[in-house]
Protein backbone atom coordinates (compact mmCIF):
# COMPACT_ATOMS: atom_id res chain seq x y z
CA UNK A 1 0.00 0.00 0.00
CA UNK A 2 0.96 3.52 -0.70
CA UNK A 3 0.17 4.84 2.33
CA UNK A 4 2.67 1.82 4.49
CA UNK A 5 4.53 3.37 7.22
CA UNK A 6 7.86 4.53 5.96
CA UNK A 7 10.99 3.00 6.84
CA UNK A 8 14.16 4.40 7.50
CA UNK A 9 17.46 2.49 6.73
CA UNK A 10 20.36 3.42 8.16
CA UNK A 11 24.12 1.92 7.18
CA UNK A 12 27.17 2.59 9.42
CA UNK A 13 29.73 0.49 10.71
CA UNK A 14 30.24 3.04 14.16
CA UNK A 15 28.17 1.01 16.46
CA UNK A 16 27.17 4.64 18.50
CA UNK A 17 26.50 6.33 15.17
CA UNK A 18 24.27 3.69 14.32
CA UNK A 19 22.45 4.11 18.15
CA UNK A 20 22.20 7.52 18.05
CA UNK A 21 20.32 8.02 14.67
CA UNK A 22 18.56 5.05 14.58
CA UNK A 23 17.32 6.26 18.24
CA UNK A 24 16.80 9.57 16.76
CA UNK A 25 14.85 8.41 13.39
CA UNK A 26 12.37 5.84 16.41
CA UNK A 27 11.74 9.25 18.28
CA UNK A 28 10.42 11.04 14.48
CA UNK A 29 8.09 7.96 14.77
CA UNK A 30 9.66 6.35 11.54
CA UNK A 31 10.21 2.60 11.59
CA UNK A 32 14.15 2.11 11.19
CA UNK A 33 16.32 -0.82 10.64
CA UNK A 34 19.98 -0.64 11.11
CA UNK A 35 22.77 -2.50 9.39
CA UNK A 36 26.79 -2.39 10.29
CA UNK A 37 27.59 -2.80 6.59
CA UNK A 38 26.85 -2.92 2.77
CA UNK A 39 26.66 -6.52 2.88
CA UNK A 40 24.55 -6.84 5.66
CA UNK A 41 22.29 -4.14 4.29
CA UNK A 42 21.43 -6.26 1.10
CA UNK A 43 21.53 -9.43 2.78
CA UNK A 44 18.53 -8.10 5.15
CA UNK A 45 15.04 -8.27 4.59
CA UNK A 46 15.62 -4.66 3.50
CA UNK A 47 14.87 -5.57 -0.36
CA UNK A 48 12.26 -8.26 0.64
CA UNK A 49 9.12 -7.96 -1.95
CA UNK A 50 7.29 -5.61 0.33
CA UNK A 51 9.55 -3.02 0.50
CA UNK A 52 8.60 -2.29 -3.24
CA UNK A 53 5.16 -0.26 -1.96
CA UNK A 54 6.82 0.75 1.71
CA UNK A 55 7.86 4.86 1.19
CA UNK A 56 11.82 4.39 2.45
CA UNK A 57 15.33 6.28 2.15
CA UNK A 58 18.64 4.87 2.97
CA UNK A 59 20.85 7.09 5.49
CA UNK A 60 24.35 6.06 4.22
CA UNK A 61 27.62 6.51 5.38
CA UNK A 62 30.33 7.21 3.09
CA UNK A 63 33.04 5.34 4.68
CA UNK A 64 32.37 1.39 5.04
CA UNK A 65 34.83 -1.28 5.69
CA UNK A 66 33.39 -3.72 2.79
CA UNK A 67 32.83 -0.62 0.10
CA UNK A 68 32.53 2.88 -0.32
CA UNK A 69 29.07 4.43 0.31
CA UNK A 70 29.43 6.21 -3.42
CA UNK A 71 30.35 2.73 -4.96
CA UNK A 72 27.58 1.45 -2.94
CA UNK A 73 24.79 3.81 -4.92
CA UNK A 74 26.31 2.76 -7.85
CA UNK A 75 26.06 -0.78 -7.18
CA UNK A 76 22.26 -0.22 -5.93
CA UNK A 77 21.41 1.76 -9.36
CA UNK A 78 22.54 -1.00 -11.35
CA UNK A 79 20.81 -3.19 -9.54
CA UNK A 80 17.78 -1.13 -9.72
CA UNK A 81 17.43 -1.20 -6.53
CA UNK A 82 15.64 2.79 -6.22
CA UNK A 83 15.61 3.95 -2.59
CA UNK A 84 16.33 8.08 -1.76
CA UNK A 85 19.79 8.03 0.17
CA UNK A 86 20.85 10.51 2.57
CA UNK A 87 24.99 10.44 2.62
CA UNK A 88 26.39 11.28 5.87
CA UNK A 89 30.12 11.51 6.39
CA UNK A 90 33.11 13.24 8.68
CA UNK A 91 35.12 14.01 5.69
CA UNK A 92 33.34 14.94 2.85
CA UNK A 93 34.36 17.56 -0.23
CA UNK A 94 32.64 19.32 -2.81
CA UNK A 95 33.48 16.88 -5.69
CA UNK A 96 32.28 13.84 -3.41
CA UNK A 97 28.69 15.73 -2.98
CA UNK A 98 28.49 16.67 -7.01
CA UNK A 99 28.76 12.78 -7.56
CA UNK A 100 26.83 11.66 -5.07
CA UNK A 101 24.05 14.31 -5.92
CA UNK A 102 24.22 13.55 -9.50
CA UNK A 103 23.47 10.04 -9.00
CA UNK A 104 20.34 11.20 -7.19
CA UNK A 105 20.96 11.46 -4.13
CA UNK A 106 18.97 13.37 -2.26
CA UNK A 107 21.09 14.52 0.90
CA UNK A 108 25.15 15.14 1.58
CA UNK A 109 25.28 15.78 5.37
CA UNK A 110 28.78 16.51 6.68
CA UNK A 111 29.03 16.15 10.45
CA UNK A 112 28.90 17.36 12.50
CA UNK A 113 24.86 18.16 11.42
CA UNK A 114 22.19 18.94 13.34
CA UNK A 115 18.95 16.89 14.14
CA UNK A 116 16.66 19.02 12.03
CA UNK A 117 18.71 19.15 9.24
CA UNK A 118 18.69 15.21 9.30
CA UNK A 119 15.07 15.22 9.82
CA UNK A 120 14.22 17.70 7.09
CA UNK A 121 16.28 15.37 4.44
CA UNK A 122 15.01 12.12 5.76
CA UNK A 123 11.24 13.78 5.39
CA UNK A 124 12.08 14.74 1.51
CA UNK A 125 13.35 11.74 1.24
CA UNK A 126 10.33 9.69 1.95
CA UNK A 127 8.08 12.23 0.38
CA UNK A 128 10.21 11.90 -2.78
CA UNK A 129 9.66 7.85 -2.56
CA UNK A 130 6.31 8.15 -1.84
CA UNK A 131 5.40 9.74 -4.81
CA UNK A 132 7.78 7.31 -7.14
CA UNK A 133 5.99 4.87 -5.82
CA UNK A 134 2.60 6.37 -6.65
CA UNK A 135 3.63 6.50 -10.02
CA UNK A 136 5.12 3.51 -10.35
CA UNK A 137 1.61 1.93 -8.93
CA UNK A 138 -0.68 3.99 -11.65
CA UNK A 139 1.42 2.90 -14.25
CA UNK A 140 1.02 -0.66 -12.77
CA UNK A 141 -2.76 -0.31 -12.86
CA UNK A 142 -2.77 1.30 -16.25
CA UNK A 143 -0.82 -1.30 -17.97
CA UNK A 144 -3.28 -4.03 -16.56
CA UNK A 145 -5.66 -2.06 -18.31
CA UNK A 146 -4.19 -1.41 -21.03
CA UNK A 147 -4.03 -5.54 -21.31
CA UNK A 148 -7.34 -6.29 -21.53
CA UNK A 149 -7.94 -4.46 -24.79
CA UNK A 150 -7.99 -6.07 -28.00
CA UNK A 151 -5.39 -5.68 -31.01
CA UNK A 152 -7.82 -3.43 -32.91
CA UNK A 153 -9.21 -1.43 -29.19
CA UNK A 154 -5.83 -0.97 -29.11
CA UNK A 155 -5.10 0.52 -32.38
CA UNK A 156 -8.40 2.97 -32.07
CA UNK A 157 -6.88 4.03 -28.57
CA UNK A 158 -3.59 5.31 -30.26
CA UNK A 159 -6.07 7.22 -32.93
CA UNK A 160 -8.30 8.40 -30.38
CA UNK A 161 -5.57 10.20 -28.38
CA UNK A 162 -4.89 12.07 -31.40
CA UNK A 163 -7.93 14.26 -31.60
CA UNK A 164 -9.17 11.96 -34.72
CA UNK A 165 -12.93 12.49 -35.20
CA UNK A 166 -14.18 8.89 -35.74
CA UNK A 167 -14.74 8.88 -39.43
CA UNK A 168 -11.22 9.92 -39.41
CA UNK A 169 -10.28 6.75 -37.74
CA UNK A 170 -12.36 4.32 -39.45
CA UNK A 171 -10.96 5.61 -42.75
CA UNK A 172 -7.18 4.78 -41.19
CA UNK A 173 -8.21 1.86 -40.04
CA UNK A 174 -10.54 0.97 -43.11
CA UNK A 175 -13.42 -0.25 -41.16
CA UNK A 176 -17.00 1.36 -40.93
CA UNK A 177 -17.55 4.52 -38.65
CA UNK A 178 -20.01 2.57 -36.65
CA UNK A 179 -17.36 -0.34 -35.54
CA UNK A 180 -14.79 2.42 -34.27
CA UNK A 181 -17.67 4.02 -32.04
CA UNK A 182 -18.29 0.19 -30.42
CA UNK A 183 -14.59 0.11 -30.37
CA UNK A 184 -13.76 3.49 -28.68
CA UNK A 185 -16.58 3.06 -25.85
CA UNK A 186 -15.24 -0.39 -24.98
CA UNK A 187 -11.35 1.79 -24.65
CA UNK A 188 -13.49 4.48 -22.32
CA UNK A 189 -15.07 1.48 -20.57
CA UNK A 190 -11.86 -0.99 -19.67
CA UNK A 191 -9.32 2.00 -19.50
CA UNK A 192 -12.22 3.59 -17.04
CA UNK A 193 -11.25 6.85 -18.66
CA UNK A 194 -14.01 9.99 -17.72
CA UNK A 195 -12.82 11.85 -21.04
CA UNK A 196 -10.72 12.11 -24.23
CA UNK A 197 -8.52 14.64 -21.79
CA UNK A 198 -8.12 11.33 -19.14
CA UNK A 199 -7.54 8.91 -22.20
CA UNK A 200 -5.15 11.16 -23.46
CA UNK A 201 -3.05 11.40 -20.25
CA UNK A 202 -3.26 7.59 -19.56
CA UNK A 203 -1.76 6.91 -23.35
CA UNK A 204 1.48 9.40 -21.77
CA UNK A 205 1.81 7.59 -18.90
CA UNK A 206 2.01 4.61 -20.75
CA UNK A 207 3.91 6.28 -23.16
CA UNK A 208 2.14 4.54 -26.08
CA UNK A 209 3.54 5.26 -29.98
CA UNK A 210 1.11 7.44 -31.20
CA UNK A 211 0.11 7.28 -35.07
CA UNK A 212 0.90 10.88 -36.94
CA UNK A 213 -2.29 12.80 -36.83
CA UNK A 214 -1.06 14.77 -40.05
CA UNK A 215 -1.30 11.74 -41.88
CA UNK A 216 -4.53 10.09 -43.65
CA UNK A 217 -6.91 12.71 -42.05
CA UNK A 218 -9.35 13.46 -44.99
Amino acid sequence: MIDAEPIVFIVDDDSLVRTSLKRLVSLEGWRVEAFASAKEFLQGKALDGTADLTPACLILDVQLPDLNGLDFQGELVKAGIRIPIIFITGHGDIPMSVRAMKAGAVGFLTKPFSNGELISSIQEAIEQDRLTIQKRTERLVLERRYELLTPREKEVFAHVVTGKLNKQIAFDLNVTEKTIKVHRALVMQKMQAESLADLVRMAEKLQLAIPDSSQNSN
